[in-house]
């Protein structure tokens, strides 16, 4: 979108309180059940100071807190949440037979599209920060996709993750418990997720959910659902697939606002498995550690700025409005603004109160304080939407090049994948061998509606680049790439 679009908002104009009250009601609740292990901790350690004598003399004190230990440990077991974990994940890498550069897909263009159609798209594709080795399902030439091709670039995609996933985790099909499928623009009956069940011939008792037209962050939401149903069972595996049918959503016609996602989105799915089984902690990536998801879609500006309609000729397609960036950045606002206090430092809360207060309270005529966070994330997996987009959001996080890599070569080298996007991020660090024990990652995405919804992960283990396997590892070594500029 968003190559001609205005920039971001400022993240230093405006700051609400209710949000930043929001994040820290969020650290309160979750905090509250730690409070009791001082407790009980200070409570053993005085009985252990005691003798026997002592004790049959107080054996109705001793009885007592006998009985509030046991109350508080029970009450601190069946309170906490569930520790869930990312045993791995896989990002499809689609046959060399659907790779596109940008000039033969404007060759083919020429035979659907007018000339001044076929210009639009060729200015935005040389500004868009693609390169030439995307993906795009091309079986049929020039781009006359039907209901059949469709399945079939789903059952190519889905089915290809799912492979991958199942033989680095070397989990049976068969344990997983749960399925999430996330695909915003088709939503075939039976769904998806039945697709799945049907294709590996799963048990009567899985449970399945398929989320659609929940845009480009529908994989984050998946991670909330999943992360909210395994808090209620225990020991199970839980499979979540993204993938985003790109030849349901290709365009032809001469609308410039529905044309721009021909230029942009491209092939690519995942297939990520979370487990809440303590024994399977050793062996897994990452931790989950906070969901922080924003809904803007009250403000009819920004429900309507990534719409799915039919224009004047009746082709169905997704218009992204000249809002859409705009919109965008009160969403990441608001969401940060919630975030901070979750995961930032005390140093950069108090920093970010203070101004606050001053502007506020006082009536101070100065900007917020915006907190850095880079010290609080190592790791910044941002959707590669569009390379506007990301010059904006490492504008106003004032982010380094390095930490903006994963997400400027993912759109290179894949495009926008939409909600997969973030974990072929995620997989560019692994390939690169940076994540190490310890390590926070920030995944934020972004998506129709409008939402915009962050994930929080913490690395258990350093990622050995020479032992993974993802679509970066053969050519990870010509990576990063040099960008000119679009105006270049």
């Amino acid at each position: 979108m968003a190559e001609n679009a205005p920039n971001l908002p400022n993240f230093l104009l405006s700051v609400r309180l209710k949000y930043v009250k929001l994040g820290y009601h969020y650290l309160i609740s979750n905090a509250i059940y730690l409070l009791i292990v001082p407790i009980l901790v200070a409570m053993l350690l005085h009985l252990s100071t005691l003798t026997i004598e002592d004790l049959m003399n107080h054996f109705a004190m001793l009885k007592s807190c006998s009985t509030l230990v046991v109350f508080l440990a029970t009450v601190y077991f069946m309170s906490r949440p569930r520790n869930v974990y990312l045993v791995d994940f896989s990002c499809y890498k689609p046959h060399d037979r659907f790779m596109m550069s940008k000039q033969y897909m404007i060759e083919n263009m020429s035979k659907i599209f007018d000339e001044e159609s076929i210009m639009f798209q060729k200015k935005i594709l040389e500004r868009s920060g693609l390169g030439d080795k995307t993906y795009i399902p091309i079986d049929t030439i020039p781009f006359k996709y039907t209901f059949s091709s469709y399945l079939n670039e789903a059952e190519e995609e889905i089915f290809g993750a799912i492979d991958d996933l199942l033989a680095k985790t070397r989990v049976k099909i068969g344990d997983i418990g749960i399925i999430i499928v996330n695909s915003s623009l088709f939503n075939p009956s039976p769904s998806l997720s039945s697709m799945i069940v049907n294709h590996y011939k799963l048990g009567v008792n899985v449970i399945t959910y398929n989320l659609g037209g929940m845009g480009c962050s529908a994989g984050l939401i998946s991670v909330d659902l999943a992360n909210r149903l395994l808090q209620g069972q225990a020991n199970t595996y839980a499979l979540i697939v993204s993938a985003e049918i790109v030849s349901s959503a290709f365009y032809i016609g001469k609308q410039r606002s529905r044309l721009l996602p021909n230029c942009l989105f491209r092939m690519g799915s995942s297939a990520i498995l979370l487990s809440n089984r303590s024994s399977d902690r050793l062996r897994s990536k990452y931790q989950l550690m906070h969901v922080v998801r924003t809904h803007k879609g009250a403000d009819e500006r920004a429900y309507r700025c990534a719409y799915v309609d039919e224009d004047e000729n009746g082709k169905r397609s997704v218009s992204l409005s000249k809002d859409l960036m705009a919109v965008a950045g009160e969403a990441l606002k608001t969401n940060i603004t919630t975030l901070g206090p979750l995961v930032l430092p005390m140093s950069e809360q108090l920093l970010f109160l203070a101004s606050l207060i001053a502007k506020k309270v006082f009536k101070r005529k100065m900007k917020p304080y915006i907190p850095d966070f880079k010290m609080a994330f190592e790791h910044f997996c941002i959707h590669a939407g569009g390379r506007a987009v990301l010059d904006e959001l490492q504008k106003n996080l004032d982010l380094p090049e390095f930490l903006m890599e994963p997400s400027r070569m993912t759109l290179y080298r894949f495009g926008n994948t939409s909600s997969s996007s973030i974990w072929y991020n995620l997989a560019y660090s692994e390939a690169k061998g940076t994540i190490k024990k310890g390590d926070r990652v920030w995944q934020i995405g972004f998506g129709s509606g409008f939402k915009c919804n962050s994930v929080v992960w913490r690395a258990l283990r350093t990622v050995d680049a020479a032992k993974e396997k993802n679509p970066w590892t053969d050519e990870i070594q010509d990576f990063p790439v040099h960008r000119s500029h679009p105006d270049a």
